[in-house]
């Protein structure tokens, strides 16, 4: 049986300019109303529900904001949530919160901005992680599954040789090791929505290979190892949902869209 995972949901606040949060007159996107619950509650939930996952850590700079919400309340009173303050970027709050644990690994992060994260995708990119060997995994979802679920729908995509992908907000660190990726993350953080600086990270060459469109995906992988110092891999996730975050107003409308259809 494989040890389970400590899952870290990542819920800080852009701040005044994130348009969710503005559109729907709340402080922090990850209070946002979707279907009756909000955001951070229904990936709490699907953590809770989930076999692989052990404790949970919620980080978010003002834990006072999640004073009001019962679901959060009472996983914390069972003892199986702890809320961190956190850092001033997603990177360094990784690293702020595997510093706190025992053990701080195998850790799963996600974020709160993450709504439609269910069990069955948790625990099938729980499974591949460790079938892997790897010690760090993500999540990535093919494009043209997501288009042929959601035409016209807007991703921000990474684009190799053997095609185009889109990442779903999450990401195993299986071992000890694997926190070395966390650390190239925080250099590399201000890039992540601009997919040629976030290669460029990488060096010249493999720079050059991503534009040119001849650098495949599992070559990506293999110079990240080198350059991490880590063993990194993928998960390509067979759920065209996996990879709908909401980062825009009209990401927000999708998943209530989403969600409206399957009832929940």
């Amino acid at each position: 049986m494989t040890q389970a995972f400590t899952a870290l949901v990542l819920a800080g606040s852009r701040g005044a300019s994130d348009p969710v949060a503005r559109s729907e007159g709340k402080s922090h996107k990850c209070l946002v109303d979707i279907a009756g619950l909000p955001m951070l509650v229904r990936v709490l939930e699907t953590l809770l529900a989930s076999p692989s996952v052990g404790d949970i850590v919620i980080s978010i700079e003002a834990p006072d904001l999640l004073a009001d919400l019962p679901a959060v309340d009472a996983a914390v009173q069972a003892g199986r949530v702890r809320i961190l303050t956190s850092d001033a970027t997603p990177s360094r709050s990784v690293l702020a919160a595997a510093e706190t644990l025992d053990s701080p690994t195998p850790l799963l992060i996600t974020t709160a901005d993450n709504p439609l994260v269910t069990v069955e995708m948790i625990e099938h990119f729980c499974a591949e992680a460790w079938a892997s060997g790897a010690e760090v995994v993500a999540a990535l979802a093919s494009k043209s599954m997501i288009e042929s679920a959601f035409p016209g729908a807007e991703r921000t995509y990474l684009r190799f040789r053997d095609g185009r992908f889109s990442g779903c907000n999450l990401f195993a660190v299986t071992r000890p090791e694997g926190l070395q990726a966390v650390r190239f993350w925080a250099r590399a953080e201000s890039h992540r929505k601009k997919p040629w600086r976030l290669i460029a990270s990488f060096g010249l060459v493999s720079l050059l290979l991503f534009l040119s469109g001849r650098l495949t995906l599992e070559a990506a992988m293999r110079r990240a190892s080198a350059i991490i110092g880590a063993r990194t891999t993928v998960v390509q996730m067979p759920f065209p949902t996996a990879p709908v975050d909401v980062d825009k107003v009209s990401d927000l409308i999708l998943v209530r869209q989403i969600l409206g259809a399957q009832g929940s």
